[in-house]
């Protein structure tokens, strides 16, 4: 397979890999709501970090020692659409609410590793990844535009299961492109004792100081981001948006432009540099939400959700090549499962239960209350990036070196 289709095979599975949570997920506060479930929002957002607690990490490890990746990649999106169809299957049909939230986190044991996985596979094959990874991962942000859309304005399904039924779609599209990316076997020793298997030998990475401060953070700034595809959409709604799922795309609209810049930032600038300035924006970005509830001006609110999207691309892009630069070849996997696993995870598992105590502590029936919840947000934001600042050392300064890029500026 020459460079060019193997840039394009990755590029259509990134689409289809964004584009299947940006069908449902900016639109289920408001499709719970619909259905008189406002209570089970903060469970439903639970149950998703859970299992990305477990799956993240046995999943790189499987790539790492036992699995190609492509094939893992492949089979998970497959098991995953079954499980998110089964899911809006009984939401529709008016069941308990526990029977949604069982199969939406069965979905997430087999969706957690997809994006380290795939991730993995991409950084593999690419020959310059500084480079070319953004551009590749940029078709995900896209495809979660094109979701967003329509979901808002051709399914007309904002407060309508049908959205989860177009992502199941979406989803199984996504598995039958997968059996056509590159091969990519296990770089690792097979591991047979119940640690290796599980993918615990990435915690060994935490044993070096940059490696711990960058988790860690990670993990903090996770929590406040966790409130953006909770109560985002919801205060569009009380600030008057009818289409919200559709504006919460403009985070994706402004990630594109940002990871076209991406290869240019990258070979310019130290890590340390660029992940200081993705959190000092999201400070700025909640901060504009926060004045959103002081002033009730609903544009306030809309830009802060497009400059989300560049400091997502920021943050979490310049995370995974920099891991992949980083870390032993028999690790990539698993580095990429520890990512998974405190971005999507552990710091989203925090941040469901404290946003959603947040909501109801600051929040009252009359909409006000929104300016301290999105304030206090920021102001978390603003400990995640002085503790990074401070504590993130790095490598000193950068030496030329093209071949190799960011991993030898660090």
């Amino acid at each position: 397979m020459d460079s060019r289709m193997i840039f394009g095979v990755l590029w259509i599975a990134f689409f289809l890999q964004g584009m299947t949570p940006g069908l449902w997920l900016p639109a289920l506060t408001n499709i719970l709501g619909a259905r008189g479930l406002d209570a089970w929002v903060p469970a439903v957002f639970v149950v998703s970090p859970v299992c990305a607690l477990i799956s993240p990490l046995i999943g790189g490890a499987l790539a790492d020692q036992r699995m190609a990746a492509e094939r893992l990649f492949a089979w998970s999106s497959l098991l995953s659409a079954v499980a998110l169809f089964a899911a809006f299957a009984v939401l529709d049909a008016d069941w308990n609410p526990a029977w949604f939230v069982s199969l939406l986190g069965l979905y997430s044991l087999f969706a957690g590793p997809q994006w380290g996985v795939l991730a993995t596979v991409s950084l593999t094959h690419l020959s310059h990844g500084e480079r070319q990874f953004p551009l590749v991962r940029v078709g995900a942000t896209i495809g979660w535009v094109v979701g967003g859309l329509m979901t808002s304005f051709v399914l007309r399904a904002d407060t309508s299961p049908l959205a989860g039924y177009a992502s199941a779609i979406v989803r199984l599209l996504a598995g039958l492109v997968a059996f056509y990316l590159p091969h990519t076997p296990p770089l690792g020793v097979r591991g047979t004792s119940l640690k290796a298997r599980l993918g615990f030998g990435a915690f060994s990475m935490l044993r070096q100081s940059d490696h711990c401060v960058f988790f860690v953070v990670t993990a903090l700034f996770s929590i406040p981001l966790s409130a953006f595809y909770m109560y985002g959409p919801e205060f569009l709604k009380v600030l008057g948006d009818a289409h919200p799922a559709g504006t919460m795309t403009l985070a994706q609209v402004l990630e594109v432009g940002s990871m076209l810049l991406m290869g240019l930032v990258m070979t310019r600038f130290r890590v340390k540099i660029v992940l200081s300035w993705a959190l000092g924006l999201s400070v700025l970005r909640f901060a504009m939400s926060a004045w959103a509830g002081t002033s009730g001006l609903i544009g306030w609110h809309i830009a802060g959700i497009a400059l989300h999207g560049m400091c997502y691309t920021f943050y979490f892009i310049t995370a995974q090549v920099f891991l992949d630069r980083r870390v032993d070849p028999g690790l990539k996997g698993q580095a990429q499962g520890l990512l998974a696993m405190v971005s999507g995870g552990l710091g989203p598992l925090i941040g469901a239960l404290v946003c959603g105590w947040m909501r109801q502590y600051y929040v009252t029936p009359d909409g006000n209350g929104w300016d301290w919840f999105w304030g206090v947000l920021a102001a978390m934001i603003a400990v995640c990036f002085a503790l990074f600042v401070v504590l993130y050392r790095g490598r000193g300064k950068r030496t030329r070196q093209p071949a190799t890029g960011m991993d030898s500026a660090r």
